[in-house]
């Protein structure tokens, strides 16, 4: 390539990323079922190559919060477990771990108001119990097969699994689930991470895993959802919890070998997310 094309190239790149900061929406925040009130970081309002985007979405049958939640477009409702100290301690992380441009403070992402193209990756938690209606899979689906990643987290045992299958088909009907291969690209692009164990929340450590209705959610499970180029578009975590492991990143009494695995993963999947 001589340098005349070079510089256009780089010029092109320099307006496609300005073009990304103006059009994306300005931050904002809710309560949340564990955490109500919450100081904004100095960088709030900066614009940023990424920020950790966090799928908004209506419960579905199997709510554990039924009874408690809000409207959930205003907050209190279910996807916003271990919000936002989960999203802002690893955002701390991808700021220091990697030289991506990272914002200090989440951005919540509601499909129906088309803003999800704003952001490289969108995560979403407990979903083995939340309600993905048609039009947001519809979105969804878009979303992913334009380049867009998809992070599902946090559910367990058959009940949870089959729920999740149900919702996400509303998106991917014809893309199977497969395990994550150990050779694959998502688990080298920063860390090599072989030795990937199961990642229980804080309120279920003595046991190692969290029962569910009665069963035992045992054994951790990296799947993906692939498009027709071999990339993956959605990475569920399945019978780990994370977010669980990000939230509880700073505290003594949270084992160092969970969360130390969480933050690994989660800088993987985000490099991962834009570079393939």
């Amino acid at each position: 390539m001589d340098f005349r094309k070079a510089a256009r190239w780089a010029a092109c790149g320099v307006l496609c990323a300005g073009a990304v900061y103006a059009f994306q929406r300005p931050f904002r925040q809710f309560p949340g079922v564990e955490y109500f009130n919450f100081e904004l970081t100095p960088d709030w309002q900066e614009k940023t190559e990424f920020a950790f985007a966090r799928l908004m979405f209506p419960p579905g049958p199997l709510n554990g919060y039924r009874g408690r939640d809000a409207e959930w477009h205003t907050g209190i409702s279910l996807w916003t477990q271990d919000y936002p100290r989960a999203d802002r301690h690893f955002s701390q992380a991808v700021r220091r771990l990697t030289r991506i441009h990272t914002r200090s403070v989440e951005q919540p992402v509601n499909l129906e108001e088309g803003d999800a193209y704003d952001w490289p990756w969108i995560y979403a938690v407990q979903v083995g119990e939340w309600g993905l209606t048609d039009a947001q899979g519809k979105a969804l689906r878009e979303y992913c097969l334009r380049g867009g990643f998809f992070l599902a987290d946090d559910f367990h045992g058959n009940e949870e699994y089959a729920e999740f299958e149900t919702r996400i088909r509303k998106a991917f009907p014809e893309y199977p689930i497969r395990e994550i291969e150990d050779s694959d690209a998502i688990f080298h692009t920063v860390y090599d991470i072989v030795d990937r164990y199961q990642i229980p929340g804080q309120a279920h450590l003595r046991a190692g895993y969290k029962s569910q209705n009665g069963q035992s959610a045992v054994g951790a499970h990296w799947r993906g959802i692939y498009d027709e180029k071999g990339r993956i578009m959605v990475a569920i975590t399945y019978n780990s919890d994370v977010g669980d492991a990000w939230e509880y990143a700073d505290d003594p009494g949270y084992p160092a070998k969970f969360a130390d695995l969480a933050i690994r993963v989660g800088v993987n999947y985000i490099v991962y997310s834009m570079t393939h």
